[in-house]
């Protein structure tokens, strides 16, 4: 045992004794005595290795007054022994004064005073100073026995894992050990590691590379996981790539887990989520790192990544990797299945095209639904106008179904019932009869290509048996070319069937269309029905014209066969003939074939959805300023309709008045007169004393009685009319509102206004009409007992007079000259003011019952306004988005059309064959 190894221990007292010796204390308090007594022996050590025994029987205290006296090279090891006896008797204060002062250069003493410190500050709580001395002790000395581990217990008892991992990370590296490595794996399973910035393990993972390559991939592999789905994920990505480029990594060593992590990556990378601007700095490396240790079951995938990715991004990848792809493609098995990549690609695509709020069709949808049923051939039927094309089908069919050249493509399909539907981008559409498919794909009433697919099924034994469908497209135009999107559907068709006129066979017209054909379908097998043979009379002649036929076809298709065809005769041989013509070409499909075909949809579909952009921009374009033209009629109608509301308010306003000025006139003229014909009342024998009270309930009464007997009827009669005349002021308003709210509606294309005014109104007038002039109660007005000076006269000489007979005569006079001279002005004043008060009243609601009748079409061409200037502010702010975040749109669909691209390349690669 090293002295240090004893001094740790506290054994240095084993140094004084014999073998076979048992008594420390006796061997030591000898040697003591002994060295006292001559003078020559180390004191000091004899009293630092009492310390030692006192220190083991727990005599602390014996233990400090020992070690106090040691004056030698064991001095710093005594006082750390003093602040240890210290710390047993559990004076710790102390013992940390003690074990801070110790000033020594050994190594191993200070790792030694780090530790007990260590275990002082756990026993106090004081986990941060616990921390510190652990740290600077690993820090020190990493090498001592334990101080590591006791630092990983630590850390992870206290769940401090950036520490933990800093320790695990240094040590990794410093002492390049399988355990540390796996340590700091554990960590990064756990998820622990992704607090650090990815460039904080590269040197880890440098070192990790060339102790043990096994253990760098399950590294790599834990810490890739890590950060998946975090904000560094690409750091992390750039990062590893950026160190793993510059190894000697090559396919030579075994890398399929890390293979596998690239080919996982890089397709979650190009799924659509993630913009260019984020990509282009990380895939050229991700690809190049992925070629260069792809095993074989990745190879394939590696390979066609690279190839894609360069073409669509020349000059990312070096030439050099990009040639390595070119020849490792070829040379890689392929054990994909194609067909489910494909279809996952279409539906991936579709997935984003709807979260993106824009349909991709239905059309495509049909198609690549067609393409997956590998049981039956799509025949395309094709040939110039006047060929017998129609003729032909429809005896196939057995049925006159194409009487006039068609718009659209058509597919004929076996089926026990008959079934006609159009499958247009928009919509699925069943067509009622037959005389509505007629019209739908009638060129005579259909001039431009309808880019819609009619499905046609019907009862068809010669498609039933040999699970055919027919497909029809628009014939050639002038320039003897196919229309440009008919041209599209010969990737549908598994073969074509080309119609020749036996008078005129294969004309170079037809040439040069078969030409155009082969050009943009190279491997769509094509056959040729020669039509119109029983036209050639002469059977030699006509056996001569199908050989001679045959001949030139093969100068441009050797594969080509020719069937001769009457579409007028129906015999039973020709039938047998055609079906078995038609079961020759009917071969097996080959699924490659087709795999082929839906990846050209799929790329089709891509192209449809960027155009759908630019029509989406467009469409916003357009909105924006037939809502903009929507508000500026709208505010226009509101202003028409205000410029209403006043005219017809005015209008019946003032009828209304005009009503109540004649009655009024009525009144002033005429009650006067009843008043003063009261004066008829008075004779000479009347009681003059009392002939004022008679005269005032008289007149009242009259008055009354004109009021209600010819007044208030008239006033009916005239309010009636006034009423009517209202009315039909208010149903024009309604009609030129009406004719408002189709204008509107017409624009709109549906019934979104209805400006259906508030004729309750009229009812409510009638009825306060009815009221006003029915039942009314008039207070008796003061006529004749007012007292005005010559009312007081005649009454006083009434009273003073009328009791004697001789002057009756002078006051009937001059009560009767009173009575009809007197004007009664302000007396029919204060009976118009009553009878009139209600329909000054009424008069001064007109204005509101008024805009009570408007205030629904206000409201709905406010509404209106208001939702116009809403729709044009979102369709901005969508056009603005649009257009600063074209990418958001554009990149996804660049990175579909790069996995398309890299499984075209897989494709080519099945097929053995290369095409630049």
């Amino acid at each position: 045992m090293t002295l240090e190894n004893q001094l740790i221990k506290k054994t240095f007292y084993e140094t004084f004794m014999e073998a076979g010796e048992k008594n420390p204390v006796r061997v030591l308090g000898e040697a003591f005595l002994a060295g006292y007594k001559d003078g020559t022996a180390d004191i000091s050590a004899i009293r630092f290795a009492q310390g030692e025994v006192y220190f083991h029987n727990k005599d602390y205290e014996a233990a400090i007054f020992k070690w106090e006296n040691v004056h030698n090279a064991l001095e710093p090891w005594a006082k750390k022994n003093i602040a240890d006896c210290h710390y047993e008797l559990g004076q710790l204060s102390t013992a940390e004064e003690i074990y801070k002062s110790i000033d020594t250069e050994s190594s191993v003493l200070q790792s030694e005073v780090a530790l007990q410190l260590f275990s002082l500050y756990i026993d106090q709580g004081k986990i941060e100073k616990a921390d510190q001395v652990i740290k600077k002790a690993v820090s020190s000395n990493p090498d001592y026995p334990n101080v590591t581990d006791i630092a990983r217990a630590f850390f992870e008892k206290h769940k401090d894992w950036k520490s933990a991992i800093e320790l695990a990370v240094n040590e990794a590296i410093r002492t390049e050990s399988h355990r540390w490595f796996d340590i700091l794996k554990s960590y990064a399973e756990q998820g622990l590691t992704k607090a650090f910035e990815p460039h904080y393990f590269s040197k880890c993972l440098a070192v990790l590379y060339g102790v043990d390559q096994t253990r760098f991939e399950q590294m790599v592999h834990a810490l890739w996981n890590s950060y998946r789905n975090e904000r560094s994920y690409f750091s992390w990505l750039r990062e590893f790539n950026h160190l793993f480029l510059n190894l000697d990594a090559n396919r030579k060593q075994s890398w399929k887990e890390l293979s596998a992590l690239y080919q996982e990556t890089y397709f979650e990378l190009i799924d659509g989520t993630y913009l260019m601007k984020e990509l282009e700095e990380i895939i050229p490396n991700l690809l190049t790192n992925w070629i260069k240790i792809a095993d074989y079951s990745h190879a394939l995938f590696a390979s066609a990544a690279v190839l894609a990715w360069s073409e669509k991004f020349p000059s990312s990848i070096s030439p050099e990797v990009v040639n390595d792809a070119e020849n490792l493609i070829f040379h890689s098995r392929n054990e994909t299945d194609g067909l489910e990549y494909s279809l996952t690609l279409f539906d991936s695509i579709v997935k984003w095209a709807e979260e993106q709020h824009v349909d991709p069709g239905h059309r495509f949808r049909w198609i690549i639904r067609e393409l997956v049923d590998f049981q039956t051939h799509h025949l395309l039927v094709a040939g110039t106008s006047g060929n017998g094309k129609s003729s032909f089908i429809n005896s196939v069919l057995g049925e006159n179904i194409l009487t006039v050249p068609t718009s659209s493509v058509i597919v004929f399909k076996g089926d026990d019932e008959t079934e006609i539907r159009k499958i247009s981008d928009e919509e699925l559409t069943t067509f009622s009869g037959f005389h509505e498919f007629q019209e739908a794909v009638d060129r005579r009433l259909n001039k431009a290509f309808n880019n819609a697919i009619i499905e046609f099924s019907l009862p068809s034994p010669i498609l039933q048996e040999n699970r055919l469908a027919l497909i029809d497209t628009p014939g050639f135009s002038d320039r003897n070319r196919m229309e440009g999107e008919a041209l599209e559907y010969l990737h549908f068709a598994d073969s074509l069937l080309f119609v020749l006129d036996a008078n005129d066979p294969f004309t170079e017209k037809e040439q040069e269309i078969i030409m155009q054909i082969r050009k943009y379908a190279p491997n769509l097998p094509i056959h040729f029905l020669l039509n119109k043979i029983d036209e050639i009379y002469d059977e030699q002649e006509a056996a001569q014209i199908v050989e001679d036929t045959h001949s030139r076809v093969r100068e441009f298709l050797p594969r080509a066969q020719v069937f001769a065809y009457s579409s007028h005769l129906r015999s039973r041989k020709q039938q047998n003939d055609l079906a078995e013509f038609l079961k020759d070409l009917n071969r097996p499909i080959v699924e490659e074939d087709r795999i082929e075909k839906i990846l050209i949809f799929i790329r089709k579909l891509i192209r449809h959805l960027l155009d759908k952009w630019t029509e989406m921009e467009e469409s916003l374009v357009e909105s924006i300023k037939w809502n903009e033209e929507m508000a500026t009629k709208l505010s226009g109608a509101i202003n028409q309709l205000t410029d209403l509301k006043e005219e017809k308010t005015r209008m019946i306003t003032r009828t209304f008045r005009k009503v109540l000025e004649e009655i009024r006139a009525d009144l002033s003229e005429n009650i006067p007169k009843i008043l003063q014909e009261c004066s008829d009342l008075i004779q000479e024998d009347s009681d003059f004393r009392n002939i004022h009270f008679e005269l005032n309930d008289e007149m009242n009464r009259r008055a009354h009685a004109y009021v209600t007997d010819k007044v208030l009827p008239e006033l009916y009669r005239s309010l009636q009319e006034w009423i009517l005349k209202a009315n039909d002021e208010l149903n024009q308003c309604q009609s030129f509102l009406d004719e408002i709210s189709d204008g509107f509606n017409g624009m709109y294309g549906e019934e979104r206004l209805k400006l259906n005014c508030d004729f309750k109104v009229l009812d409510d007038w009638l009825r306060d009409a009815d009221r006003m002039t029915s039942g009314v109660q008039m207070e008796k007005v003061n006529i004749f007992l007012r007292r005005t000076p010559y009312q007081i006269l005649l009454k006083s000489a009434g009273r003073l007079f009328g009791v004697f007979q001789q002057n009756n005569e002078m006051l009937y006079h001059k009560y009767k000259q009173f009575v009809e001279n007197q004007d009664y002005l302000d007396v029919a004043e204060s009976i118009m003011n009553q009878l009139l008060l209600p329909f000054e009243l009424f008069e001064k609601s007109l204005e509101r019952d008024i805009s009570f009748f408007f205030r629904n079409p206000f409201v709905v061409l406010n509404q209106a306004v208001e939702e116009t200037k809403k729709e044009i502010e979102e369709k901005e702010e969508e056009l603005e988005k649009m257009r600063s975040n074209p990418e958001t749109y554009r990149d996804p669909l660049t990175l579909f059309e790069v996995k398309l691209r890299q499984y075209e390349w897989i494709t080519i690669s099945a097929k053995g064959v290369f095409h630049a």
